[in-house]
């Protein structure tokens, strides 16, 4: 091997570690186990084990413009999932929605890669679906859930989600 090959190892080996500190539990969750998957329940895998969520599903242009406007409360443990036929940007705003969100925003394998914690109810300031500097910012999935949910149940991105319209051949997590 030579000097230079041996450095392209080392690199491609570097890369593939940064990926998977950046990414862990999507990782360690693809290939590894299956989820028992249901239309009105999104499952998390983090850190301390597994985070499910009672959802009501927004996939139409009409339930994803309407969202949680209005509501004056979500409890513990549901939310609200968006779910666009293909992976796109994505920005939200808060317009006559009139308790604080979580916003977790997910790719097209089902892995958090954003998260926009504490959106202030009733601002219309754009919430972008990526974060700065994103060199994927599409995005399949947004999840909606009370403020502060997210920070207190261990979310963060690199996470899995498991939910059964994800592609089960693209999946992180996939569904049985």
């Amino acid at each position: 091997m030579s000097r230079n090959s041996g450095r392209g190892v080392f690199a491609l080996v570097a890369v593939l570690c940064s990926a998977l500190a950046v990414f862990p539990l999507a990782s360690a969750a693809a290939g590894t186990q299956t989820a028992d998957c249901a239309v009105d329940r999104a499952i998390f895998m983090t850190a301390t084990g597994i985070v499910p969520f009672t959802v009501e599903v927004a996939d139409d242009a009409d339930e994803r413009a309407r969202g949680l406007m209005f509501r004056r409360d979500l409890a513990a443990g549901q939310g609200m999932l968006f779910i666009y036929d293909t992976p796109r940007k994505v920005s939200f705003w808060m317009r006559n929605t009139l308790i604080p969100l979580d916003l977790i925003f997910m790719d097209s394998r089902g892995v958090i890669r954003h998260i926009h914690p504490m959106a202030t109810p009733l601002d219309e300031t754009p919430i972008p679906g990526a974060a700065d500097g994103d060199s994927q910012p599409e995005r399949l999935m947004v999840l909606e859930i009370a403020g502060g949910e997210a920070a207190r149940l261990g979310l963060a991105p690199g996470q899995a989600m498991a939910y059964p319209r994800l592609d089960r051949g693209q999946a992180a997590w996939p569904c049985r």
